[in-house]
């Protein structure tokens, strides 16, 4: 955690590797259940999160697989910034800055004036969890339920195992990429997702 004081403003900005993986489910209350068979530390219960995702018009920031999230969830705005994923994992391993906002509504504005476009949004429940030392985010999207492990890769192998999750299963795929496979799946023309 870094903190940025000046005169009239202190910021303070988590720094992290992030590690992660996703994998679809077929329904949240179910393998919620199965995961509270294990009693996890409830660290949110199920809540909205609204995301808006930002680049440059000419798309330079996915282009290097770069985002720039800003997040509304439980009241509270966070700005977060992911570096591009290492490519030789079978997890998403990532840089991630975040930072929580006073006025997310403001730096949306702000984000315009220098040339940063809302190019996706995506809504989502989630509840998370902690459990052996991984993060256990559990979410219901417009185009299904997916689980996110967050934590160190063996902690993630051996959680996934404990709870009979193959690893074949894991996915990489922002909810993004997901997003566009099942509009093309559906044959549907992609927008935001959102319900």
């Amino acid at each position: 955690m870094g903190k940025v004081a000046g005169s009239r403003l202190q910021v303070e900005v988590a720094v992290s590797t992030e590690t992660e993986v996703k994998v679809k489910i077929e329904e949240a209350e179910d393998f919620i259940g199965q995961l509270q068979t294990l009693k996890p530390e409830i660290l949110s219960v199920r809540h909205f999160e609204d995301n808006h995702l930002f680049d440059y018009p000419d798309g330079r920031l996915r282009a290097c697989h770069c985002l720039i999230r800003v997040r509304y969830a439980q009241g509270e705005c966070k700005l977060t910034f992911k570096g591009p994923p290492r490519a030789e994992s079978v997890f998403k391993i990532r840089e991630e800055l975040e930072t929580k906002l006073e006025n997310g509504e403001i730096l949306c504005r702000i984000f315009e004036k220098v040339g940063l476009r809302k190019w996706f949004r995506y809504q989502k429940y989630r509840r998370e969890f902690q459990l052996e030392g991984v993060t256990v985010a559990v979410d219901e999207t417009p185009i299904g339920d997916y689980v996110e492990f967050e934590g160190h890769e063996e902690k993630i192998y051996a959680l996934a195992r404990k709870m009979r999750v193959d690893p074949d299963r894991f996915l990489k795929d922002s909810y993004y990429a997901l997003y566009m496979q099942y509009c093309q799946q559906k044959n549907m023309v992609p927008g935001d997702m959102v319900f």
